[in-house]
């Protein structure tokens, strides 16, 4: 059920959390599907729910500094410089795991991603329940993720009793994650922080070639509706089917007058496209059409992470 986020839902929201329950709830990111990260049962629930496979950690979500230093082992210099440029915020960092987080949470690996939300609604949650809460997008796995309440309760429907609406999501794709270890940085997915902005707090950030699992959307193929997605250069190529949807980067006139079109920014603004993206594709997905083109983007700042959702989107139907 969906409810509103006022103080007195987020306290039960907390109450549930505490229980060993689920509860879904929003981030300046995604929404989440959140279950206290010390207990184990309650964190397998996720994995039941969004039928997600251990094998992909899930990141754990603090709202103070002495949260985290209750779920890492260290904490590096790189890894303080980056709480303080970026938390709260939409950047997880990989570190090495305290032994009070499950092994569960980060499928076996002695690291445990971690970050601060930004969203007052999450950071309350937190707060409230005073633990940890382990939490992916709200949304069955490798599916398109939640940026409004509406979308979690349409694809998870009565798994999850407690749904805290808190508007859309301002960022509207996940958080970027890195890998930190002693002076090095490694990035593990684009998200919500540009790695040019990393790089200007942490140096030189490496791209890891996927060898295992280490941080969620990974996957090759991840974010996906269930309409067909087609990645295309070119607009005047899309041809002028009313079975077929199309999003662009930005609005213009185009040549194209039967076909469901949507727009991911005004005028090309990076911040309103990462907004936007998860909202057309909900939207274009809803109408049982027979594909969605999506114009390509340039792959710099927000659109590495734009243009990662969307190529991990395609993968799913080749």
């Amino acid at each position: 059920m969906i409810y509103p986020a006022i103080d007195t839902n987020i306290h039960k929201a907390a109450q549930a959390i505490l229980k060993g329950e689920v509860v879904a709830f929003p981030t300046e990111t995604v929404y989440g599907l959140g279950a206290n990260a010390l207990n184990a049962e309650a964190v397998a629930k996720i994995f039941e729910i969004k039928q997600r496979p251990f094998f992909d950690p899930l990141i754990v979500h603090v709202y103070s500094r002495d949260m985290v230093k209750e779920v890492v082992a260290t904490l590096p210099d790189i890894a303080l410089r980056c709480m303080e440029a970026f938390w709260p915020g939409p950047l997880t960092l990989v570190l090495p795991k305290n032994t009070i987080i499950p092994q569960i949470v980060t499928a076996g690996l002695d690291t445990v991603a971690v970050r601060m939300p930004e969203h007052q609604v999450a950071q309350k949650l937190i707060q409230a329940s005073g633990v940890p809460i382990a939490a992916p997008s709200a949304n069955p796995f490798g599916y398109l993720s939640p940026t409004t309440a509406g979308h979690v309760a349409s694809q998870l429907g009565d798994k999850v009793d407690i749904i805290l609406d808190g508007g859309q999501c301002p960022v509207g794709v996940e958080s970027t994650i890195i890998k930190i270890e002693n002076d090095s940085v490694t990035l593990l997915r684009h998200g919500g922080v540009p790695v040019e902005d990393i790089e200007s707090v942490a140096g030189k950030v490496s791209v890891q070639r996927y060898t295992q699992v280490e941080a969620p959307g990974q996957l090759p193929y991840h974010y996906a509706p269930k309409t067909k997605i087609v990645l295309i250069k070119d607009v005047r190529k899309i041809p002028d089917d009313s079975s077929c949807g199309v999003i662009l980067y930005k609005k213009r006139d185009v040549p194209l007058k039967n076909i469901h079109v949507m727009y991911l920014s005004d005028d090309g603004d990076l911040r309103q496209a990462a907004a936007n993206l998860f909202t057309c594709l909900h939207t274009l997905d809803a109408m049982r059409l027979s594909v969605i083109y999506a114009e390509e983007i340039p792959e710099v700042g927000l659109g590495q992470a734009i243009m990662d959702r969307l190529k991990k989107a395609q993968a799913r139907h080749r």
